[in-house]
């Protein structure tokens, strides 16, 4: 983009504009994203809880977002007496810039990256981990206890799930041989079975590690501890409101999202479909090819998100004891052992019984999840209690 409005403004200028109209479609995607997501999240919440969700704004409640944002913004926005009053109003961007930083070197398809980075890996999971500097500040600023032990509980936890989520990530980095997101993806290219998550049973326990620490590191429940609304009122958010408070939330989902993407291209393909021994936009050009990639790891990242949803609202929260010793007594050594086993796997394992370990867990996965959804399936609801259900 660079070089081609470098033909008609100065170098400068054309670097610029390049910047704002990347930095305008992020801000775009984030916005439209976290819209649909608070939707999808009411809906399955409500689902979960035999309830309808939103369904009075909009087409099945679509406009539900739109009439939360309008509230928001006509909210009153205060600074607490005895709140340090600069950081208390800082504290909210603070949060959803280093969200927005991790979208800067996340592909969405091979050459739509807003900047590509040889250590791109290493720079989303370093600009991700800064989002607990808005929480602290935030907590700390409030002049509330309530808000300084959510802050608090944030940084303990925040900077202890970091270590398993990084030894998880360089379990396939030391797969690809490489901190370039988009060679990991490419690499990954073809057959299902060519996903790094099936490449052995050490990525494959690493994925499934990798995504509960990530949620984790997004304030999801049941991991939740620096709102905890049972406990702490509302943790470090108790002071805020209108449009400042909408602003964790704009990063907390943006971040769901980037660890969800990243989790993609790290152990799912990235934008490959897994279906096509080829890659689209080199068969149908690269207009038509990349909108299938964008909306392929659009998908992708989009389900897993759904699946943070799914486990927020049928796991119940725990306590911040349990939630440090899951991570430092289980989580650290396993991921440990992960990135051991997958080292000594590349080093010793030979090729053909490789390809077979691949082949195996690539076909045992789906007929297990053709086995859930047909299950799933032949449940029907019971007359005796509404939305209860029952084998036939």
């Amino acid at each position: 983009m660079v070089e081609s409005l470098a033909e008609y403004v100065p170098q400068s200028l054309a670097m610029i504009l390049a910047a704002l109209a990347a930095a305008g479609l992020v801000f775009g995607f984030i916005g439209t994203s976290t819209f649909l997501f608070i939707w999808a999240e009411r809906k399955i919440s409500g689902r979960i809880q035999d309830r309808l969700g939103p369904t009075r704004v909009g087409k099945f409640g679509l406009l539900q977002s739109l009439a939360d944002g309008i509230k928001l913004v006509t909210k009153e926005d205060f600074v607490p007496t005895g709140a340090d009053r600069l950081l208390f109003r800082i504290a909210p961007y603070v949060a959803f810039c280093a969200s927005f930083a991790g979208f800067i070197a996340l592909p969405f398809a091979e050459g739509v990256v807003a900047q590509p980075l040889n250590v791109g890996a290493f720079f989303l999971l370093a600009v991700l981990s800064s989002e607990v500097f808005g929480v602290l500040l935030a907590g700390y600023s409030s002049a509330n206890k309530w808000s300084l032990f959510g802050g608090v509980r944030e940084a303990a936890q925040v900077v202890s799930y970091e270590v398993p989520r990084s030894l998880c990530v360089l379990v396939p980095i030391c797969i690809a041989g490489t901190l370039n997101l988009n060679t990991i993806a490419r690499q990954q290219e073809g057959w299902f079975w060519n996903w790094y998550v099936f490449h052995d049973p050490f990525t494959f326990l690493a994925f499934v590690i990798f995504f509960i620490v990530a949620t984790a590191s997004c304030k999801r429940a049941p991991f939740d501890l620096a709102e905890a609304e049972s406990e702490l009122v509302a943790g470090f958010l108790t002071e805020y409101s209108g449009m400042r408070w909408s602003y964790f939330f704009l990063a907390e989902y943006a971040s769901m999202f980037a660890v969800s993407g990243l989790a993609s291209l790290l152990f799912l393909g990235g934008w490959h479909t897994g279906l096509l021994p080829f890659e689209p936009a080199e068969r149908f050009g690269p207009l038509f090819g990349n909108l299938v990639d964008v909306g392929v790891f659009i998908t992708k990242g989009s389900l897993l998100v759904l699946v943070m949803m799914w486990m927020r609202w049928s796991l119940p929260r725990l306590r911040i004891d349990q939630v440090m010793l899951t991570c430092l007594k289980y989580f650290l050594p396993i991921s440990c052992g992960l990135l051991i086993g997958v080292c000594v796997w590349q080093l010793y394992m030979p090729k053909v019984l490789a390809e077979g370990v691949r082949v195996v867990l690539a076909v045992g996965f789906v007929v297990a999840a053709i086995v859930v959804v047909l299950s799933a399936a032949r449940l029907k609801p019971s007359p005796q209690l509404s939305g209860a259900f029952t084998k036939p």
